[in-house]
């Protein structure tokens, strides 16, 4: 292959001819992953939002064909063979099974649901490097095929929120994930050295530099080797009804998402009421309180370039995530636990929408290695159902979507 930041001509060529396409002249979209530094599982409660893009990608290499036909192949999934299908018979959302197809057919149903017309149909190979859970991957793919099927298209997609609801509307409309839309801002807004701050209020973004003062550090992924179904059949959804069952409860007190609780004395006053009679839904009320006051003291944190801070933080926020919103996984605490043993971890929690996938940590760099030997160790012995599974991932901050130079 190459390296990570360019592109992998070769395996895209291989995957090309293993299909029976031609790429000749075809470009290709690079996508990245993303690290939310918080909230997590802020998106679908009205919370602002900060994270980074991170240098796991999807690349994809892509041309119009005058056939009509979706034509792609994923070398991740290669026993599902060539998805083929023409733009004009697309199945409606739950004919396709689970296989990795509901993506693209996903992305056309919902452009030719908003009035886009699609004329031209799209030759593609894809491969990706993005863990399986915890970094964003199905929103990845799906940002990367609604921006090439709509260049090839000539629909005026672009860095802003309504390409972020296009794709948000295929996880939730098509696949039938209950996601919010803090994976998809993340990727398509993401810069290089800058962390990507989302206000709700405004649905507007803006890039926070690094404060200049901050020492080297690493974004690392703790891959668990585990496999976390899609987000409908997980813990996550049980989250997001649990969140708006908690929102319909609280209507004598004016609010229409758990964001606005933020007043401590409102917040003493929906405990009082519902800690006895729903304690769990009280629990989730807890976390978000607490994590929305953390968020505002990380964001200071960033800008000052106190890195240490900001992993404070993210530790606490993971001890939140773990005990109060409930929302972690074995293998992803054991993940967590192993790094807090290791100097110079300044701070470690789950990724994602939780039960299985990666957990993440902020590094100092002199310690990296001792946090891949202690996991190499440690892992293993707890869950040796993944010990060939299993893998850690340095990262750096990256843009999250780059059209790459091609090659015939």
């Amino acid at each position: 292959m190459s390296d990570l930041d360019g592109t992998p001509h070769g395996k895209l060529s291989d995957l090309a001819s293993t299909a029976g396409l031609s790429l000749q002249g075809a470009s290709v979209r690079r996508s990245s992953s993303r690290f939310c530094l918080g909230v997590e599982h802020g998106d679908y409660n009205g919370t602002e939002l900060f994270g980074v893009g991170t240098d796991r990608f999807i690349w994809m290499a892509y041309k119009a064909n005058d056939t009509g036909r979706l034509r792609l192949f994923s070398g991740n999934f290669a026993a599902d063979g060539l998805i083929d299908f023409p733009l004009d018979a697309i199945p409606e959302p739950g004919m396709d099974g689970d296989s990795w197809a509901r993506f693209p057919l996903g992305v056309a149903w919902v452009l030719k649901r908003e009035g886009y017309n699609l004329t031209r149909g799209m030759d593609a190979v894809i491969h990706g490097n993005i863990p399986g859970g915890g970094m964003s991957r199905s929103a990845s793919l799906t940002l990367n095929l609604m921006l090439s099927l709509a260049e090839i298209n000539g629909i005026p997609l672009g860095r802003d929120m309504r390409t972020v609801d296009l794709a948000q509307a295929v996880e939730n409309d098509y696949i039938g994930s209950p996601c919010g839309n803090l994976d998809q801002i993340m990727i398509l807004f993401a810069q290089a050295g800058m962390g990507t701050h989302y206000i709700p209020s405004t649905r507007s973004i803006r890039h926070v530099p690094l404060g200049s003062e901050a020492p080297d550090f690493r974004i690392m992924s703790l891959d668990t080797g585990t496999m976390r179904p899609g987000l409908e059949k997980s813990t996550f959804s049980i989250r997001v009804a649990e969140c708006r069952e908690l929102v319909g409860l609280c209507k004598e007190f004016g609010i229409s998402a758990l964001a606005e609780v933020q007043d401590a004395d409102l917040y003493s006053k929906i405990l009082s009421k519902f800690g006895t009679s729903h304690p769990h839904l009280c629990k989730r009320l807890q976390y978000l309180f607490g994590a929305q006051k953390r968020f505002v003291e990380m964001l200071g944190a960033w800008q000052q370039g106190d890195i240490s801070r900001v992993g404070k933080i993210f530790r606490e926020d993971g001890l939140g995530l773990r005990d109060e919103y409930e929302i972690s996984g074995r293998e992803l605490e054991t993940m967590c636990d192993i790094a807090r043993t290791v100097p110079g971890v300044l701070g470690e929690r789950m990724l994602g929408g939780g039960d299985k996938g990666a957990s993440g940590a902020l590094v100092l760099p002199e310690s990296e290695q001792a946090l891949r030997e202690a996991v190499a160790t440690a892992y293993p012995r707890s869950h040796p159902a993944y010990s060939d599974s299993f893998a850690v991932h340095s990262c750096r901050m990256v843009d999250g979507i780059t059209v790459l130079p091609g090659r015939d």
